[in-house]
């Protein structure tokens, strides 16, 4: 039964970070509103802790419960996802830190720096890749 808790908790937690994640890709323009970064920076903070929920229970599960340790230590696939998902916890790091630094801007409008929108969107790919890994582990690729 806590293997299934868990399972659960990490499915929401990965549906909650996509949603945030395509709901910050949606909001950001080139030029925002000081209301409109107040609340892309809740959003990336709803992003940030989801991806700490799905970190716990991903770890839970490798570690604790579920298949054998050594199922997903020994297995590439689940190393390259690891890897996606490192990947996309450093990418999401300039977008919040600029959030939180232009939250309580003076400034009525501010200006978005092109670069910031190119991360969400590269940020949105390596999240695709997410679960195609994860279906290729579950098919049992990567087991030698």
């Amino acid at each position: 039964m806590t293997e299934v808790i868990i399972r659960t908790v990490h499915f929401l937690g990965i549906m909650v970070l996509a949603s945030m994640l395509v709901g910050e890709h949606l909001l950001l323009k080139p030029r925002l509103g000081a209301e409109d970064i107040r609340r892309l920076a809740v959003i990336d903070a709803i992003y940030g802790l989801s991806a700490l929920v799905v970190l716990g229970a991903g770890l839970s599960l490798w570690l604790w419960t579920g298949k054998p340790a050594a199922y997903y230590s020994g297995n590439p696939v689940f190393h390259a996802k690891l890897g996606a998902f490192v990947l996309l916890g450093l990418l999401s790091i300039y977008p919040t830190v600029f959030l939180l630094r232009q939250r309580k801007s003076p400034a009525a409008i501010i200006a978005v720096p092109a670069r910031l929108i190119h991360i969400v969107r590269a940020e949105l790919l390596v999240l695709l890749l997410l679960p195609v890994l994860a279906v290729l582990m579950a098919h049992g690729y990567g087991q030698g």
